[in-house]
């Protein structure tokens, strides 16, 4: 694939010798036989010491050549693999990280990741085994029978019976192993999935008491799993007794041929032993060669997966020139914004509002009603489907993406923190301790800290899994505040806090004069926003100040009261 060839351009020498290397190391494989033969036909039949000690010389002297060029082969064939992966793995990384949001749902999360490890692995050995063997084999194979023929003729007829006999054996097999092990991964693929889902979902799992269940789909996948491996084992067990059986007829042929011959004095017997010896290394190539279609055949299928991937062009452009801003009040401004996920339906319709700068919005509404999609366009994670976002008085389709991207901070709908210390989540990369003392205080995570031994220097386990929902909202917070960007984001940010705290942290975000969007499902959450903007299935439902909407929009004020019964904010 042309696609790959640049993946190698940092080991062009080694991809060139690395073969090269191997063919010399069989060229010398394939002299072998002739100098048994000699010291069979000469040195021993004559009792000729010095001749048999000067071949045996050669011969030891084939066999260090030989493994020198091998061993220098095999290292610069795993140096070419490893650099090709790396490169290659790098530029992956890039894609990845050029994909818009919709590219990466497209794709799945999942299946991106796979295609970086596990397609890439087999990438690798692909490679390798090609650099070793794929000159090689062939070549010996070719080689051994013009030896043989070389040799004696009428000796290596056998060859013209036994070889292709087991060409037939070696690649039906294969072939038909290669649908058989294609089954036995996709029931690996079934195992794996079952593990993870019921690894992530534990709680639940346990929370229901169906640890019984689950065992039973469990041993019942792995059962399926265990029997298309059996199957697939039983045939490629198969291959060795086969060859092996041709190749002791064809030995038995031969030794009853060469023997005939050779009591008529028309053959000699270093050459049924060299006729012999080349019969071996046919044998022991084709099952290399068998083995390395296997293993090309993996890598093609990871092949294309990692093409398709490289392949790719991201749906989002960002413009690479830097642009003058405008000096203007109203800092985000959304002007009949639609927006849809791939179908026809809106996620999100026809949506106007303003705001000027230190002003807050936020944006109530249920599960499904385009909260989140709304704050996704601003920093222009998605794009819109019809009408315009504009920050600073500028389209965000014409910054330049880390422009852009500057001048807003986000906490997403789910916290997440990455491993390494709760600092280094803070900072996300260098650290300003004023900033960082100002950040955790603002977002109330000064407790969070207290509570942890080792302070701002605690392991952050994969995922945060160590911190609580609340305690991640309000560090994914301190590090949004950290950023100290214009325009500050909160999808549901304050969801896992407390109704005390999360009227603290919001107090204190909006202390920061900063222009805020907040999304919630829990009106006393937004009541002290300038404007609240109220979302039914993706429609605007009515805008306006919390006493303005409980004045005028039915829905708001029968969400509020519903989550006011008892004079203050269920909590949920």
């Amino acid at each position: 694939m042309k696609i790959f060839l640049p993946f190698f351009k940092n080991k062009r020498i080694q991809t060139f010798l690395a073969p090269l290397f191997k063919l010399i190391e069989a060229v010398f494989e394939l002299l072998v036989p002739i100098f048994v033969a000699q010291i069979i036909d000469v040195g021993i039949a004559n009792n000729d010491v010095k001749f048999i000690l000067t071949r045996c010389a050669v011969l030891v002297a084939l066999g260090v050549g030989g493994l020198g060029f091998s061993v220098a082969s095999q290292y610069m064939s795993a140096s070419v693999a490893t650099s090709f992966a790396a490169s290659l793995r790098n530029e992956a990384y890039r894609k990845i990280n050029s994909l818009s949001f919709s590219d990466v749902d497209k794709q799945g999360a999942e299946s991106v990741i796979t295609r970086m490890t596990s397609d890439v692995d087999r990438l690798q050995n692909g490679v390798n085994m090609t650099l070793r063997l794929l000159l090689r084999s062939p070549f010996i194979v070719f080689g051994a029978v013009v030896g043989a023929y070389l040799t004696d003729v009428i000796g290596a007829s056998v060859f013209a019976v036994v070889v292709p006999v087991l060409l037939v054996i070696v690649f039906t097999i294969l072939l038909c192993g290669m649908r058989l092990y294609k089954k036995s991964q996709t029931e690996l693929e079934n195992v794996t999935l079952l593990t993870s889902e019921n690894v992530t979902g534990v709680r639940v799992i346990r929370a229901f008491g169906l640890e019984e269940k689950e065992k039973e789909k469990f041993e019942k996948q792995n059962a399926a799993y265990a029997k298309a491996q059996l199957v697939a084992g039983r045939l490629s067990a198969f291959m060795n007794p086969l060859t092996y059986a041709v190749i002791n007829c064809g030995v038995i042929a031969l030794l009853y041929i060469g023997g005939k011959r050779v009591n008529a004095g028309e053959m000699t017997s270093g050459n049924v032993v060299a006729l012999y010896n080349y019969l071996s290394q046919i044998l022991v190539e084709l099952i290399k060669l068998a083995n390395l279609v296997i293993t090309l055949s993996r890598a093609g299928a990871s092949g294309k997966r990692v093409k398709d991937l490289l392949s790719l062009t991201p749906s989002q452009t960002f413009s690479e020139k830097e642009i003058q801003e405008k000096e203007t009040e109203n800092v985000v401004v959304f002007k009949n914004v639609s927006a849809r996920y791939g179908g026809e339906k809106c996620a999100l319709e026809n949506v106007n509002f303003t705001l000027k700068k230190g002003e807050s919005l936020g944006v109530l509404g249920g599960t499904g009603s385009g909260k989140s999609t709304l704050l996704s366009l601003v920093p222009r994670f998605y794009d819109v489907a019809e009408g315009e976002v504009l920050v600073d008085g500028i389209n965000v389709n014409e910054y330049p993406k880390r422009q852009l991207r500057n001048k807003i901070a986000v906490v997403m709908q789910k916290p997440f923190l990455m491993s390494g210390t709760i600092e280094e989540n803070v900072a996300f990369g260098e650290v300003n301790k004023n900033k960082m003392l100002s950040a955790l205080n603002a977002s109330s995570s000064n407790d969070v800290i207290a509570a942890k031994k080792g302070g701002l220097q605690e392991k952050v386990l994969r995922g945060g899994s160590n911190f609580s929902g609340g305690q991640k909202q309000r560090l994914s917070l301190a590090r949004a505040l950290y950023k100290d960007a214009e325009i500050l984001l909160l999808d549901d940010a304050t969801s896992a806090l407390d109704a005390l705290t999360e009227r603290k942290v919001l107090a204190s975000v909006k202390g920061l004069h900063k222009t805020v969007i907040a999304t919630s499902q829990r009106a006393n959450s937004l009541k002290d926003f300038d404007k609240i903007l109220v979302l039914d299935e993706g429609k605007p439902v009515a805008m306006g100040t919390h006493e303005e909407l409980l004045e005028t929009c039915p829905l708001y004020k029968e969400i509020y009261d519903l989550q006011n019964d008892d004079g203050e904010a269920k909590h949920e």
